[in-house]
């Protein structure tokens, strides 16, 4: 079971017990924009990808980990490469921490510098990629504290509430 470690939170691979926190975090309506959900999710749907979530990088083309904190191990959030793409070393890398308790604690810098650490040194990426909307100021400040520069806006890009809301490319380059 992969596990990454750091002083306050630690990542892990989903498990089944993690059922009822994933279908809060994917019905929770307020983040849709976000994560570009458009529907609810079953307990059914959730479990069955719970039971296929042990699948490969290389096959799944996604890294889904649970954000545990440290000593109670209790999960806070989720952190995710998406669209893996092996012939050119690079993913998209999106994260969500659920309850605003556990924002500003620096639970979300840690884990996303663990898995950005992962992603360069164990599976080799040549770059990291995260799509952002641009009036989304406390993630625009995470990634940029992590050397993620902004790239280009695309315009008009989401639909959110009824009206076209710009999203902004932010890449991170593994130089070495």
């Amino acid at each position: 079971m992969l596990t990454l470690t750091g002083n306050n939170v630690f990542l892990r691979a989903l498990e089944p017990e993690d059922l009822d926190f994933v279908f809060a975090i994917e019905n929770d309506e307020s983040i849709w924009n976000v994560s570009n959900t458009q529907t609810p999710y079953s307990r059914f749907l959730i479990r069955q990808y719970l039971e296929n979530a042990q699948q490969d990088i290389y096959e799944a083309k996604q890294l889904r980990l649970a954000i545990a904190r440290q000593g109670s191990g209790k999960t806070i959030g989720l952190i995710d490469l998406f669209d893996y793409d092996p012939r050119n070393h690079r993913a998209g890398i999106g994260i969500v921490i659920k309850d605003k308790l556990n924002r500003d604690k620096g639970y979300g810098g840690e884990a996303l510098e663990l898995l950005i650490r992962y992603s360069f040194s164990h599976l080799g990426l040549h770059q990291l990629y995260a799509n952002i909307a641009t009036d989304n100021v406390r993630s625009v400040a995470l990634f940029t504290k992590f050397g993620f520069v902004l790239s280009g806006v695309k315009k008009g890009w989401n639909r959110v509430g009824g009206k076209y809301e710009d999203e902004a490319f932010y890449q991170l380059i593994n130089i070495r």
